[in-house]
């Protein structure tokens, strides 16, 4: 084979297994997704499980769509975060709000999305798409929530991660009541120590319920300037302590990009040296070509600052639905690595804020 030829045919051959009724998940995405976004899925299980389960990155993951009310916490993202394997996370408001609802111990049910909506207006239910459940389940939400953040430990400015995790914990009280432990994503973060931040606070039912409570005058205040320091300390500390970062972000939006700014904040605002994100796994329906962030790609990152250069070979895009390549990803990394100790990066947060304030305080004096 001439060389310039053996340059472009040294991938491996074409040539999967016969599909069998026994195949695992696992070993369907390793043997029988062999081309298009298959063969990307099957790229990013491998960089998922190899690369970025390694012991020294820290893994953040950034939700958005509707996965929790599909069943996707309680299926995917609660075994995950149990096996060690997502250290902090960045979430719509509303991921956390509908996971709830698992926890507590409601019904969400299956549905059509063909059906008419001003029927199921008239007859009190709620649609998701093909997600059916009943109002009472929104209004029961909004209760308890309320009922939570009145206690005093809430009446005070916080971080999106202080009060997720201080919720998270009154629901996994709730699951242990109900015999529902293991439903709720919140509650999961709750007792692993991973921070769950949002980065739209007012933009769910929880934040319209803070935001109602302050007008009967309670103190809590979710503090922006928390959340952006807070995460950026979080991938200072890890790039600092000798290891690495690793995003994966499953759709787009602001979580996407707030998990990916941390970079920005420590290099071009904070002025600390940086080199960008190590691992960059996302899963995507988002065209690049129409400007939008959730469909930007690493390449792009790389202009930001956003992600490592020297890493860009180790950053996969999958064009598929979450859901569909969810559940997937997690069987591939559950089945090829073994769990790994929890980081517990919530009861760090102060140190690793500190960290980060004593540096820049320092490169301002230096700079002085």
């Amino acid at each position: 084979m001439a060389g310039a030829t053996k340059k472009y045919l040294g991938g491996g051959r074409i040539l999967p297994p016969r599909v069998r009724g026994d195949m695992s998940a696992a070993e369907l995405v390793d043997g029988v997704f062999s081309a298009y976004n298959a063969a990307r899925l099957r790229e990013g299980a491998r960089l998922f499980a190899r690369k970025m389960l390694a012991p020294e990155t820290t893994v953040a993951v950034s939700l958005t769509g509707a996965l929790t009310p599909g069943g996707y916490g309680i299926s995917c993202l609660v075994p995950l975060i149990e096996a060690g394997f997502v250290d902090w996370i960045v979430s719509t408001g509303a991921n956390l709000y509908h996971d709830m609802h698992y926890g507590l111990g409601m019904h969400l049910h299956h549905g059509s999305p063909f059906v008419s909506d001003v029927e199921l207006r008239q007859a009190g239910v709620i649609r998701i798409y093909d997600i059916f459940f009943e109002y009472d389940v929104l209004l029961d939400t909004d209760a308890f929530v309320r009922e939570v953040i009145a206690a005093p430990e809430f009446g005070r400015p916080m971080s999106s991660a202080e009060f997720h995790h201080r919720l998270g914990g009154y629901v996994a009280e709730r699951e242990k009541l109900l015999s529902t432990e293991g439903h709720s994503l919140i509650a999961a973060c709750h007792r692993a120590g991973v921070p769950v931040y949002t980065s739209s606070p007012g933009d769910s039912s929880i934040g319209m319920n803070v935001a109602a409570m302050a007008l009967t005058g309670s103190k809590l205040v979710i503090d922006p300037n928390l959340d952006v320091n807070e995460t950026a300390a979080i991938v200072y500390a890890a790039k600092r302590e000798g290891g690495k970062s690793g995003v994966l972000i499953l759709g787009g939006g602001s979580p996407k990009n707030f998990v990916l700014q941390t970079e920005p904040q420590i290099q071009e605002v904070l002025g600390l040296a940086e080199k960008g994100h190590d691992y960059f796994l996302q899963i995507t329906d988002a065209r690049a070509d129409t400007g939008g962030l959730s469909g930007a790609t690493p390449s792009e990152a790389v202009s930001w600052g956003k992600i490592d250069p020297e890493q860009l070979p180790s950053a996969v895009v999958v064009y598929t639905d979450s859901t569909i390549a969810l559940p997937l990803l997690a069987a591939y990394a559950l089945a090829n690595r073994e769990p790994r100790p929890l980081k517990r990066l919530y009861d760090r947060r102060d140190a690793l804020l500190a960290r980060l304030r004593d540096d820049y305080v320092a490169r301002l004096g230096t700079k002085a």
